[in-house]
């Protein structure tokens, strides 16, 4: 995958949306940072790819997200916008900007902008460990520090997991095999999902990229040794359920006993 570092993502089908975030801050004064974020800068940005922006502002989030879905609406051509839940972040908003019908159908290039608006905090800082060097738009005051999160607080997090992983285990796998021996397979496929892979996926993000511990299953290719992620899918629901859970479960316990 190209180094994003030399080998900028290709953002020309969106020069629309980066022109009206240039001119942002004259419209909205309030606004003091704006940066491009997500794949665009951690790599893998394609032609399906979303533009990730995250403003930072004076005053309530709230007002300078209304206030710049107003000016998207007015200078773009949006089929709709997916506001997520006002109590997802507590002090931000984000919405999606669909600027073509069905962003499902991959037959031309995805247009959608996942937009982020935040209360500027007292220090802004962003780990590029875990998002990358953000391509900034704006930010003539300098507020955008290039420094790792602390890390007390993510060590007791991944301790957590391992701890809880270990723990739950053989319970996770008792629910799973018992859900499939009663034929209940929507059961036993959330089961097998939620207690076999999903820890599974935790601990060898703890085991490779402890930074990124916590994202899941995504960028799997990324950010795990090659030849781990077509493991992993191996192990997703499937005809062959059983063997597919102890098979999680037992390398569960492999990479439980290398962290511990």
């Amino acid at each position: 995958m190209p180094d994003p570092a030399t080998h900028p993502a290709d953002l020309s089908r969106y020069d629309d949306v980066l022109a009206l975030l240039r001119g942002l801050p004259a419209q909205l004064p309030q606004v003091r940072v704006v940066v491009v974020s997500g794949s665009a800068v951690t790599g893998g940005h394609d032609e399906h790819s979303d533009l990730d922006v995250q403003v930072w502002c004076d005053g309530a989030a709230d007002a300078t997200y209304d206030a710049t879905m107003a000016l998207v609406h007015a200078r773009l051509d949006v089929d709709h916008v997916w506001r997520v839940a006002a109590d997802r972040w507590p002090t931000a908003a984000q919405g999606f900007v669909h600027l073509q019908p069905d962003a499902a159908d991959l037959s031309r290039p995805t247009r959608l902008v996942d937009l982020f608006v935040d209360e500027l905090p007292a220090r802004l800082t962003v780990d590029v460990r875990r998002h990358g060097v953000p391509r900034v738009i704006h930010d003539p005051d300098g507020l955008l520090l290039l420094e790792h999160d602390p890390e007390e607080p993510m060590q007791a997090q991944r301790r957590q997991a391992v701890e809880q992983a270990a723990a739950r285990r053989e319970t996770g796998a008792w629910l799973v095999q018992r859900a499939i021996a009663r034929g209940d397979q929507a059961e036993a496929t959330f089961f097998h999902l939620r207690f076999a892979v999903e820890p599974l996926v935790t601990l060898l993000r703890i085991r490779h990229c402890p930074a990124r511990f916590d994202f899941g299953m995504r960028y799997l290719r990324t950010d795990l040794p090659d030849g781990m992620a077509e493991r992993v899918e191996a192990l997703l629901p499937g005809p062959d359920l059983a063997d597919r859970a102890r098979a999680a479960f037992a390398w569960q316990a492999e990479v439980l006993r290398e962290l511990t």
